[in-house]
């Protein structure tokens, strides 16, 4: 069965930086859209509105570097510092089972993106020409 799985893997990668990035470009291009409304969400929650464009930045730069395998390991690294950031300082609200939710997706992303930091972009990137 190992062999089965190892011929795969290779799609498995990409098929997995598909589906991670796919969350972040998402939520940048996003809060382009909704830029006031972001803006006004993140000031709620203390957090200066002027960093909104560093945020979006992040998240399509990063979810574009992920998806093509380029520096891969730094990119899911930044990414993986953001995601947990962004999980203490917006869903740290444990007495509301949404964000509660929220937090632990947060963290699961986080560890998929320390899978990528640990063992790279797999053979479909551009990480390996």
């Amino acid at each position: 069965m190992n062999a089965f799985f190892d011929k795969l893997s290779p799609l498995f990668n990409i098929a997995a930086r598909i589906f991670m990035s796919a969350i972040f470009i998402n939520a940048g291009y996003g809060k382009i859209g909704g830029y006031a409304g972001t803006q006004g969400y993140m000031e709620s929650m203390g957090v200066p509105g002027m960093l909104l464009p560093a945020v979006i930045f992040v998240e399509l730069i990063g979810g574009l570097a992920l998806l093509v395998g380029f520096q891969t390991r730094l990119a899911a690294f930044l990414l993986a510092g953001f995601t947990l950031l962004s999980a203490v300082i917006f869903h740290w609200d444990w007495g509301n089972q949404q964000q509660a939710i929220a937090f632990m997706k947060n963290l699961a992303i986080t560890g998929g993106l320390l899978m990528f930091v640990q063992y790279g972009a797999g053979k479909f990137a551009i990480d390996k020409r």
